[in-house]
């Protein structure tokens, strides 16, 4: 009797053990966060100049102030007459504002033009077996997370696709976002597939 009881007690026990893990995995998958949300069709944010982006500075009917100016790791550029001037964080056009008014000390109603030649500094990576290729991938334009993973070769055989990771650094701290294919495919994830933003990380496991 003594042996039946223990058996029924180390069931009993497992079965706890198995429903605790099974609770603690669905407070995981409740805890989720939603997708961000979509910028309205049409919407889009002015860009923000960041480190390794090579800038065209042209100053009308002064040459030899016209320059081709990478940001630093700083976060500056070397600009004539003005030396180290702070790019990142501005938008094009701020920074032609600023660089118009140091210049207005030395020639007269400067006229400058800020072109980011280079967007080198908008960039997401993919990590993990279970991607084709890992590495940095360039956002030259709106791209969302499948669309990425194509571009770096797609899925590898044993890839779980149906849990990609998404990385996202804010202000409180590292997002995770979870894109699984099988939903997105069946029509049952379709925010999902988000609209990555410069430092993401994707990552596909095996």
């Amino acid at each position: 009797m003594k042996m039946v009881s223990v058996r029924r007690t180390t069931t009993r026990c497992l079965v706890l053990v198995a429903l605790a893990f099974s609770a603690g995995l669905l407070a995981c998958a409740s805890n989720a966060p939603p997708p961000p949300p979509e910028m309205v069709a049409g919407e889009r944010k002015p860009y923000v100049i960041g480190v390794t982006d090579v800038l065209a500075i042209t100053v009308w009917k002064n040459q030899e102030l016209s320059v081709a100016a990478p940001v630093r790791p700083d976060g500056k550029i070397s600009v004539p007459l003005l030396d180290d001037v702070q790019a990142e964080g501005l938008t094009p056009q701020e920074l032609k504002e600023v660089l118009t008014e140091a210049l207005s000390e030395f020639i007269a109603a400067p006229d400058v033009t800020v072109l980011v030649r280079e967007m080198n500094s908008r960039t997401v990576y993919l990590l993990g077996e279970g991607v084709a290729a890992n590495g940095a991938l360039p956002l030259r334009r709106e791209m969302r997370v499948l669309e990425a993973i194509a571009t770096m070769g797609g899925f590898t055989v044993w890839a779980k696709k149906n849990r990609v990771r998404i990385l996202r650094k804010s202000r409180t701290g590292m997002v995770e976002y979870v894109f699984n294919y099988g939903a997105y495919l069946a029509g049952k994830a379709p925010d999902s597939n988000i609209v990555l933003q410069a430092g993401d990380t994707i990552v596909v496991e095996n």
